[in-house]
C-alpha cells in the first residue's frame, strides 16, 4: 500500500476513508506480526509509513465529523 497524500484523502468520502483505514490497520497488524516472528519487511520504513497514513486518515475523519457537528448545531 502506498502512502496517501492530503489531496487524495480530502477527495475521498467518509465511507472510503473508513474502508482505507481498516485496510491500513490490517496491513500494519500483518507487518507487526512479521516483525515479531523474526522476519523482515520489504522496506524498513513501511511500519512508520503505515502509522503516519493511519494518523492522517484519522485526522481527516475527525475533522469531517467535527465540521458536520458544528453545521448541525
Amino acid at each position: 500500500m502506498a502512502k496517501m497524500n492530503k489531496k487524495r484523502i480530502k477527495d475521498m468520502s467518509i465511507e472510503e476513508k473508513q474502508k482505507k483505514l481498516a485496510e491500513y490497520r490490517s496491513e500494519l497488524a500483518y507487518q507487526r506480526a512479521l516483525l515479531a516472528a523474526g522476519n523482515t519487511t520489504e522496506s524498513p520504513g513501511k511500519i512508520k509509513s503505515l502509522k503516519k497514513t493511519i494518523a492522517r486518515l484519522l485526522t481527516f475523519i475527525n475533522l469531517e465529523q467535527k465540521t458536520a457537528n458544528t453545521k448541525q448545531a
